[in-house]
């Protein structure tokens, strides 16, 4: 039988966001998730190094979290930062606005692809994996850096192409695993549920924060319509707090495959029923979303789901993988951006009080 969890959700407004997410934490207990005594990852999400708006991090996200740690104790903070074949860690933490506050607070980075900073080992959970060990048989590579230390998941409120949703448990997966991530998608759902399942024994605590100011609705991680929708989240338990944000972008939460694996395999509660929402009252509200289609979709379905999907040791495990990313490369930085996207987040920038805001925050970093 599952226990019950807790989600703490808050509607917020820039004047206020930071002393907000300080709220947050502490209807979200914090404390109970992280030990004072350990380090504290800072997990940000960077899905596209590029700032377009509900695909990362925002920059008030992670200075209210920074800040509501370090008022409780919570000294010794870190970053650590990972790329894909479509993002530049280095680009990314620049153009949204993440390396001011780094400074501003004494937040040192580490680049887990980067062998100066962390050093990847065999680990052998003791989970029973479902589907990690059969993609890697040869072993499961983890970050050493990572064991005996807490983490806080720093996602958004997303729709993602193959997972549906995306948010604390999908956070994991740049951290975690290696620049061979990608031989996971075809059974990304269950990899996610490994995740968090080795997650859970490797960390001394796990808590996540999440903002929705302007989530993503429609073919995410990257290519999205932005909305502004004003809600912070924040839980300890992984699959709650991704379960409460499926229902308020109008999904059913048990029906998407690593919410529903997650909680059958007793690693948190995915049922809304069985979570206690604490904040502001968010029980009417289903935003209507949806993952919709596109070229990326259609290709990523024929390539790890559809009836190619057998050529995908030729595709993804030879060195064709390399054109492979240079095709999605290609399609997000050079036709989607500079066509659409980058002209949907000047409109953000201008129109809507999020957008004014990062306008602050990027005015801050060049006085700096």
């Amino acid at each position: 039988m599952t226990t019950r969890a807790r989600v703490a959700v808050l509607k917020t407004q820039p004047e206020s966001v930071l002393a907000d997410y300080d709220r947050l934490l502490g209807l979200a207990q914090v404390e109970r998730y992280l030990p004072l005594d350990s380090t504290v990852i800072l997990k940000d999400n960077i899905s596209w190094h590029y700032p377009f708006p509900s695909a990362n991090t925002t920059p008030w996200q992670l200075e209210g979290t920074v800040l509501a740690l370090q008022r409780r104790g919570y000294g010794q903070q870190v970053c650590v930062q990972n790329k894909t074949v479509v993002t530049n860690a280095f680009k990314g933490e620049d153009l949204n606005n993440y390396v001011p506050i780094f400074r501003r607070y004494n937040i040192p980075v580490l680049y887990n692809f980067k062998d100066s900073d962390i050093k990847w080992k065999v680990y052998e959970p003791r989970a029973r994996m479902n589907a990690l060990d059969r993609v890697y048989p040869e072993g499961i590579l983890m970050p050493e850096y990572f064991k005996g230390k807490s983490i806080v998941h720093l996602p958004t409120v997303k729709c993602h192409i193959y997972t549906t949703t995306t948010g604390a448990m999908k956070n994991a997966f740049g951290g975690l695993l290696n620049t061979k991530r990608h031989y996971t998608h075809s059974w990304i759902h269950e990899t996610l549920v490994d995740l968090l399942a080795i997650q859970r024994e490797i960390h001394s605590g796990i808590f996540a924060v999440m903002d929705g100011t302007t989530a993503g609705n429609g073919t995410g991680p990257r290519v999205m319509k932005p909305v502004v929708k004003n809600v912070i989240l924040a839980s300890g338990d992984q699959v709650a707090i991704d379960a409460i944000a499926a229902k308020l972008m109008g999904f059913d939460p048990m029906s998407i495959g690593y919410i529903r694996l997650a909680h059958e395999q007793g690693l948190g509660v995915g049922d809304p029923r069985e979570i206690e929402v604490v904040g502001d009252d968010i029980a009417g509200e289903s935003w209507g979303f949806s993952v919709g289609v596109n070229l990326h979709r259609a290709l990523g379905w024929l390539s790890w789901y559809g009836p190619t999907k057998v050529l995908q040791r030729l595709l993804f495990h030879t060195p064709l993988v390399h054109a492979m990313s240079f095709v999605s490369e290609a399609y997000h930085d050079y036709f989607r951006w500079p066509l659409h996207e980058r002209h949907v987040y000047e409109q953000w920038r201008q129109a809507t009080p999020w957008g004014q805001l990062f306008d602050r925050y990027l005015a801050e970093g060049h006085l700096r």
